[in-house]
């Protein structure tokens, strides 16, 4: 589990949507911020999935949803604002990874990509603001390292990352004035299941993860506890003078 203890007392009783919830990241994130004090919504596709992350801690509720479908947002936004009355941070980070070839790349593969890493989380952000005005809060956007550094046969996977790293900035830049925070992680290699939900055959999984461990300079891939204690630390209301910032948590990758 992600520890980070130093932020108890600053996220006590403040409510926080985490999407992508039922796994990885999104799942270590929703533990962390509840062993804070925290009321989390997990949001997902997967309701037996997000069921199991809920019963991880009490302060974690699932709540099913697909954030590309139109009502999404708003559901998701309600489903938070019934139950505590409030949202103080939201942690965009469902997406979905994509290795395919400039060959291979269709017209429908690069929409519904853009749709889950770019839109969706767009008009969640959107639909966010009227709590987060309220209340100061920020939001916490989930890139990659490929959202600034080239991925031969991943290129629209690494360009929608890229459009969410200027997002990250531009957001900040336009709600500085309302005090609302904006900043992003951007994770290296980490153990979770997106590799294979890609669709790529096990052993192709398991070469990818061993060329990987072989160039990040502090010798493995991430957890994703790892990546959750820096969404924590970068959502802390005590945070009050940073914004606009992508903080590359990686092993080193990015040095290389």
């Amino acid at each position: 589990m992600a520890t980070v203890h130093p932020s108890a007392d600053h996220l006590a009783n403040r409510v926080v949507i985490v999407t992508g919830a039922g796994s990885g990241i999104g799942r270590a994130t929703a533990i962390a911020f509840a062993e804070v004090g925290a009321h989390v919504l997990g949001v997902g596709r997967r309701k037996e999935a997000l069921e199991e992350t809920a019963r991880r801690h009490p302060a974690i509720e699932a709540f099913a949803a697909d954030i590309c479908s139109d009502d999404a947002p708003e559901a998701i936004i309600d489903a938070a604002g019934s139950r505590w009355g409030r949202v103080d941070v939201l942690v965009n980070n469902a997406g979905a990874a994509a290795i395919v070839p400039l060959a291979e790349v269709t017209r429908s593969g690069i929409n519904d990509l853009f749709a889950l890493n770019v839109t969706a989380p767009s008009l969640l952000a959107r639909a966010t603001l009227p709590h987060l005005r309220e209340v100061q809060g920020s939001i916490v956007n989930v890139s990659s390292t490929f959202g600034h550094r080239p991925l031969a046969e991943g290129s629209h996977y690494a360009a929608s990352k890229s459009a969410m790293e200027m997002l990250t900035k531009s957001w900040a830049l336009e709600l500085a004035p309302e005090k609302i925070r904006v900043n992003a992680v951007a994770p290296g290699p980490t153990e979770s299941n997106a590799l294979a939900a890609s669709g790529l055959d096990e052993d192709v999984v398991d070469r990818i993860k061993r060329e990987e461990a072989d160039r990040i300079p502090l010798g493995r891939r991430g957890t994703p506890d790892d990546v959750a204690a820096w969404i924590v630390r970068l959502a802390d209301p005590d945070s009050t003078w940073l914004t606009g910032q992508i903080l590359t948590v990686d092993g080193g990758l990015e040095l290389t």
